[in-house]
């Protein structure tokens, strides 16, 4: 079997060679990710396509980044909402997130990286494009995989040639004493899905389809793979897409680093036909992407307890 059965989660090996179109490790691999997506809209994967040097790299410019003077890293000013500078807010006084657009591309991670540092930093271009380029096989893998497992196959090349990559780099830091350990509050993403790698300070917690929240744990070398409000558009209402939070512990002494990568679509996102019967009425009208997260930036958007019912419902 590819996934071993952890409590709550799913662990999905794609270290493994035999997981390849056609045989039985992928058959059996598209069933546990569809069952984990719908239950939890998460899994962990583990994943050896980013090289153990690579990793460290991405962490360090993780360290490099955030020790830039504020008013550099609010220069990072994108139209897209939450794409830009995020940080200095008091009820989060924690955490602080910058983001690259169109991150697998080289004219987008290198516009970042000159507003960031006008005298260069190869360096830095080089480990964050080489980084999402390495997580954005991943989801392409997982895509083909989740799409299959519904019998939607065919569309699969469609959605992956028409999708963007966000990557954000996180930073949350210690608490201090008497501080909120709260680092970042409850959402829901609002991509089609979010891979996550941390540093060895733990933090993330998810609320599955039953409403407990579990506190996640990542082993070595892997990735947390969360469906977005997209993807539970996407599959009109199939794939959950799960509230999540990141809390610290209030005695650790180390900063939480996470690289993020978020994937959105320039195509319209709306529900496949197949995915319409007498059973599974249509839920969602098309939407472009950006739309949603324009929404999500009102005060109406904020205040939703049910975002995509508000934004796009029938």
């Amino acid at each position: 079997m590819g996934s071993l059965s952890l409590p709550k989660l799913f662990v999905v090996d794609f270290t493994r060679e035999n997981i390849k179109p056609g045989s039985s490790a992928w058959s059996s691999t598209c069933n546990e990710i569809r069952v984990a997506l719908e239950n939890h809209g998460c899994f962990i994967a583990l994943y050896d396509g980013v090289p153990s040097k690579l990793e460290e790299s991405v962490f360090q410019a993780a360290e490099e980044l955030f020790d830039l003077p504020t008013e550099t890293k609010m220069k990072n000013i994108v139209e897209k909402p939450y794409h830009g500078y995020v940080g200095q807010i008091p009820f989060v006084p924690l955490h602080e997130g910058l983001g690259i657009d169109y991150a697998t591309e080289f004219e987008g991670v290198q516009s970042f990286t000159d507003l960031m540092w006008p005298k260069g930093n190869p360096s830095f271009c080089e480990t964050s494009m080489s980084f999402s380029r390495a997580v954005a096989k991943l989801e392409h893998m997982i895509i083909r995989l989740l799409f299959e497992s519904y019998g939607v196959e065919k569309h699969s090349e469609s959605h992956i040639n028409s999708t963007t990559y966000l990557l954000r780099y996180l930073k949350y830091r210690a608490p201090e004493m008497n501080e909120t350990t709260m680092a970042f509050p409850s959402h829901t993403d609002k991509s089609f899905l979010t891979i996550l790698h941390q540093n060895d300070v733990s933090g993330l917690e998810i609320r599955c389809r039953d409403d407990e929240w579990i506190f996640v744990k990542f082993p070595p070398s892997s990735f947390v793979v969360m469906a977005g409000d997209a993807c539970k558009a996407w599959s009109n209402n199939r794939v959950l897409s799960p509230n999540h939070k990141v809390t610290l512990d209030k005695r650790g002494k180390e900063t939480r680093y996470t690289i993020a990568l978020f994937s959105f679509l320039s195509k319209k996102v709306q529900v496949l036909d197949e995915f319409v019967d007498d059973e599974h009425p249509l839920q969602f009208k098309p939407f472009n992407h950006v739309d949603l997260l324009n929404f999500y930036d009102t005060e109406t958007g904020r205040r939703s307890q049910n975002i995509l019912q508000d934004f796009c419902g029938v």
